[in-house]
């Protein structure tokens, strides 16, 4: 594979962890637009926040509601729901794109847990629907047909929501479809940390690109989550990193000079063999 050219600027980025309501869209919603507005006073220009964020990673509620949970996509993936109007203007008036969990309604009847693109016009749309559904989620939705990336200025940004990220071929495909990032909004439960703080520090090295993880944090058990939003750089280092509990906006620029000294330093996309590991032998002692 010859690896895709090097962004030509950096890139300030954003990840969040945060609380959002169960059921509460509108709500959320304004909430997200303030997070969104928190950023961009920190420079950044892509924000990143969790899983299932507008109606809020809580199961009763998403089976007991699914129309008041549920945002619509129009037949192109636009959504016009106009609950989601103060988070189209803070994405209009700073100037950032925004990817944010929810509920999408297709036109087909598919619900399927989405990444919404909100773009710097303060468009929304579906960007992603989660390929690889956890647990009882296969109860509540189906699952995604596709993989995504997102493009902004030159910099090519694979996306994922959560239980992707503990697959490596899913962040390998955006690393070869030219990703220099993988973006993963996502919702662990308190005690989940150390995979948590795993998986996606391993897709980072493992593709040699930066990964930008968001979190929910807090709500009550069984739904309770950890935070631990972070962001790496293509090693798998750390460069922010939030706490377990407690609101958090978390800024690091996205340098085109590190990763590509680290793509030549480390050069697994370019060395992997057509077949990897595809053509085997059993041995015997």
């Amino acid at each position: 594979m010859t690896p895709p050219p090097t962004p030509s600027a950096p890139l300030t980025v954003a990840t969040v962890q945060a609380t959002p309501t169960p059921g509460d869209v509108a709500g959320n919603a304004v909430a997200a637009a303030d997070l969104v507005r928190r950023a961009g006073g920190q420079g950044a220009r892509v924000v990143v926040l969790p899983e299932l964020y507008l109606c809020a990673y809580h199961p009763p509620t998403l089976a007991a509601d699914t129309a008041g949970t549920d945002v619509v996509a129009d037949p192109t993936g636009v959504v016009a729901d106009p609950r989601l109007d103060p988070l189209r203007a803070a994405a209009r008036d700073i100037g950032v794109s925004v990817l944010v969990g929810a509920a999408a309604r297709h036109p087909d009847g598919r619900r399927t847990i989405a990444a919404l693109v909100v773009d710097r016009a303060g468009t929304v749309r579906v960007g992603y629907d989660k390929q690889q559904l956890w647990g009882d989620e296969r109860d509540l939705f189906s699952p995604g047909g596709r993989g995504a990336t997102l493009l902004v200025d030159d910099w090519r940004l694979g996306l994922g929501i959560c239980y992707d990220g503990c697959f490596p071929e899913h962040g390998r495909a955006a690393a070869l479809d030219g990703a220099h990032g993988y973006l993963c909004p996502s919702g662990y439960l308190a005690g989940s940390e150390h995979r948590r703080d795993l998986y996606y520090a391993a897709r980072a090295l493992d593709n040699t690109m930066y990964v930008v993880f968001a979190n929910a944090v807090g709500g009550a058990d069984p739904w309770r989550f950890n935070g631990g939003a972070a962001i790496y750089d293509p090693q798998g280092r750390t460069l922010a990193r939030g706490a377990d509990e407690g609101t958090a906006v978390l800024v690091a620029t996205l340098d085109p000079a590190a990763l590509a000294a680290t793509r030549a330093a480390h050069s697994m996309l370019a060395d992997r063999l057509p077949d990897q590991g595809g053509s085997r032998v059993t041995l015997s002692d």
